[in-house]
Formats: structure tokens, sequence, C-alpha cells
């Protein structure tokens, strides 16, 4: 339902709107969405790792993970911002985090949890129909988005690739190359272990140090329990060992009512064939207007838009403008933990995320700002010509001003409460400093 630092972000699915365009103009378009059509929606469930020690390569992964040696500033490590104590998140309720050598760099992302998806997220995929008018069909309907990959944009297809990218971003661990993240590992307690793990003269070669650093951390995900401990009050009513409140229960019904609040449209709620609980994520991609986050100093700049899987940290995908907007469905898995929320942070309560979610089209003014002659300029973090790409199709995104929003304060309130059963027994939060 949500997208954000744990991400709440996207509810509702992407369905660009068509006009009365001709059929020939329809199939050049890409109108994508992640609607209706029940074969496209894919249940995901979570599959918990047997117990057992963790491999030589996870338990340097592990070393690895904590290490802030590892960073220019010789400060930040992966759990920097993936801290374990909060589901593997943010410690903090900051939009996005510092990095960079002196830690004065912003990112222009809000940070997500690490539980639960690294094991299930499929490569980033977009299918299309073999047969034209199929096609051409399927893009006027919407029930085609792409799906998968790890990040925001889905632009890593395996947690390897995704660990070993903060190494050399300026914005987080900021190396220059990898031969200064290769000396680092030479200067490091496991050095002697990680050439035995990864060949003796792994160490020699930059681009292979980089990919086994990655490669370790990738494994220390994948084995270590603590990423899929499936220990919510949520698991323990599947499992009937323990009810749920009349309050949980209202929310859960709002939750999956598509008629409300549709939010298990996109974040799949159910029990998989095999018994096995959800993920809360379908990974498909769509576009939810959030409002543009002016606590981001990249937003500064007029021009500069976060448009997702068209960039601009993306690049191959630059020319589909039908997927600008877009981002990946996060899981609601400890959602409730977070400080910051949707793909820029711009929201810091949960509450209020969930009242956007359902105010957006009723109260517009209350989220977004003026433009040119004073009227509300909705859907203000995409170029106004991108804008038809913002779902208003699916449900509660079809209302307009003046129109009730589909959930009270109650039933807010009762939605709160079901997703607070989502929170793992061990995560803390939801943190409330947004300082460093």
């Amino acid at each position: 339902m949500l997208k954000s630092n744990y991400f709440l972000q996207s509810i509702g699915r992407v369905r660009p709107v068509l006009t009365a365009l001709s059929m020939t103009l329809v199939a050049i378009l890409w109108l994508v969405g992640c609607a209706s059509r029940p074969a496209k929606l894919r249940q995901v469930d979570a599959v918990k790792p047997a117990v057992h020690e963790l491999s030589p390569a996870a338990s340097l992964g592990k070393l690895i993970f904590f290490d802030s040696t590892l960073s220019a500033s010789g400060r930040v490590s992966c759990s920097s911002c993936h801290d374990p104590e909060h589901a593997y998140g943010p410690a903090n309720a900051m939009a996005v985090q510092f990095g960079g050598v002196k830690l004065d760099r912003q990112g222009a992302r809000a940070v997500p949890s690490l539980r639960y998806t690294l094991l299930h997220v499929p490569r980033w995929h977009q299918e299309w129909a073999a047969s034209r008018f199929e096609r051409i069909e399927e893009l006027a309907k919407g029930d085609n988005p792409p799906t998968g990959g790890l990040g925001w944009d889905g632009r890593f297809n395996t947690p390897s690739a995704q660990a070993a990218f903060p190494l050399l971003n300026p914005d987080e661990m900021a190396n220059p190359d990898a031969e200064h993240v290769a000396a680092a590992v030479r200067k490091a307690p496991y050095a002697a272990e990680f050439r035995r793990v990864f060949g003796e003269h792994v160490l020699e070669d930059p681009q292979k140090t980089l990919a086994a650093v990655g490669t370790a951390v990738e494994r220390f995900q994948f084995e270590d329990p603590s990423f899929y401990p499936l220990s919510s009050r949520f698991d323990q009513w599947m499992d009937g060992k323990v009810q749920l409140t009349e309050t949980e229960q209202r929310g859960f019904a709002l939750f999956n009512d598509p008629a409300r609040g549709n939010c298990a449209s996109c974040h799949l709620s159910q029990r998989g064939a095999d018994g096995s609980h959800p993920i809360f994520t379908d990974f498909q991609f769509e576009a939810l207007g959030v409002p543009r986050n002016r606590e981001l100093k990249a937003n500064r700049v007029a021009s500069y838009y976060d448009m997702g899987l068209c960039g601009p940290v993306r690049s191959d995908q630059r020319g589909e403008r039908g997927f600008c907007g877009m981002f990946r469905t996060p899981t609601l898995r400890n959602i409730a933990t977070r400080g910051a929320f949707f793909h820029n942070g711009r929201f810091h309560s949960l509450r209020e995320a969930l009242e956007f979610y359902v105010e957006r089209d009723t109260n517009p003014e209350k989220w977004y700002g003026k433009g040119a002659g004073g009227r509300v300029e909705k859907f203000d973090d995409l170029p106004a010509y991108l804008r038809g790409n913002v779902d208003v199709v699916d449900e509660p995104l079809t209302r307009h001003p003046g129109q009730a929003p589909v959930w009270n304060a109650r039933d807010i309130d009762d939605v709160l409460a079901f997703l607070n059963t989502l929170t793992d027994a061990d995560a803390q939060g939801p943190p409330t400093s947004q300082s460093r």
C-alpha cells in the first residue's frame, strides 16, 4: 500500500490514462500500469532459511557488513544505514542518509529495509505479448507493469551488485575506485580469510576484490536468519498462536478491501499455496505521485526530478517515457518501525503516509503546493508533461476534490493497528531523531 524508507512508496497501480487516441498512437505509447488482471499478480511468500552455521563466505560478509574502514570516511559501513536493531533499516527519521568523504553529502532516496525481499525478488523484466493486437489491448488496460530488480528503480539484479554499489557511490562510502576498496580489505583483520575463501591472489585484482566483497555480503544476507525472522504478531496469528484484536482485524479487512484501501493489490497479503507467509509486495512498479520533498538538496534545483525507472540514476530505461515516475513496490513488513516513508522520504509518520494515500485526490491542497496562477500543482515531483503517468484509475486513487476519502480517522487507526502487527519481535522503532 505504501512506499517509503522502508518504503511506503506506492499504493494502487500505475496506469497512465488513455484519452481519445487512435489505435495507431496507442500502439506506440508505453502506458504502463499494474492493476487488475489476476494473471499478472504473483503472490510472493516468505521463506525462512534453515538455522545453521554461516558458510565461510557468509561469515566474511558479516564482518564486511559492519566494517566502517571500507569507507573513505572510515565512519560508514553497511550497517550505518541498515541497522539490524531497526529491521535492517535506518536508525533515524531522516528522509535520506548522509555519506561521502566528510559525511556531508545527502543521498537522493530513502534507505529501504533489507529484511525479507532479498531471497525473493525476481530479476528486473518487462514482459510483452507476442501478438501486436494483444499488446495494444494490454497497453490500453494497463495490465503489464515492469517487475523485479533491487533498489527503488530495480537496476540491480543481484544482491551482490547492490551490496557493492555503495562502496563507490560518492554519496555513500565514497571510495574513488576499486583499488581503494582492495587496499582497505588488504589491511583488514580478515584479509587472510578473504584470500582463503576467494583465492590467494584475489586482492591483487581490484575488480575481483570488489565483486568478492559483494558476493560475501550477499551470502550473509541470504544465510543469516536475522534477515528473515518471521517473528511478528501477524506471523504468530498465521500460525494460530495468537488472535488479532478486533481493531487489527478491521484494519486488515480495510487493507484488503478492493473498493476501499485496495492495498493488497500491490502488497499481497495472503498465505502461499504451500502455507508460507506473505512478504507484502509483488515487486512490481507504479507511479503514485508522491509530493516533492523540499528537505532534499537535489530538489533545490527546479529542473531536477527523480523519475525512478527512467532516471536519473538508472539510464537504460530513459527512452520509456511511460516508466517515468515509477518506483518498485516495497514490502510493508516492519513498516511501522520507520521514520521516513516513500522513495523520497517525504513523510515522517505512518499516519501521515496513510492520510496522503486516501486524501491525495480528495484534498490535494493539503499535500501539494501551488503553481502559476495560484492553482494546486498535483504530482509536482514529475515534469508536467509526465504527470499523466500517475495512477488515477485504481482505488482509492480515483477520487475528486470534494468527495469523502475512503477512510476516516477511525479507519486509519484500524489500519495502523494492523500494520503494527507486521513488526518483528526484535525490531525497534519508529525512530524520531532527524539528526545524524
